[in-house]
């Protein structure tokens, strides 16, 4: 029978977030989803963009930034 926890879904992050995570500029995070070089998700009518934590932590991981990820999100 599957945990209760693996059910729960991770609060996604604005593309507002992630560019002061990552500390580059909000059209910087626009452009590497554009490119599908960081994985987003379109919600609503309007088609906002949503990161997932996880997504922006394997970025960083192949970026080699690794000591930002650890400093930037605890």
């Amino acid at each position: 029978m599957a945990n209760h926890e693996d059910n729960i879904v991770s609060p996604m992050l604005t593309t507002s977030e992630v560019a002061h995570m990552l500390n580059v500029h909000i059209n910087t995070v626009r452009r590497w989803s554009n490119q599908m070089v960081l994985k987003s998700y379109r919600i609503g009518a309007r088609g906002d963009r949503r990161f997932r934590k996880e997504d922006v932590e394997q970025f960083l991981e192949r970026e080699g930034k690794t000591k930002l990820l650890k400093e930037t999100l605890g």
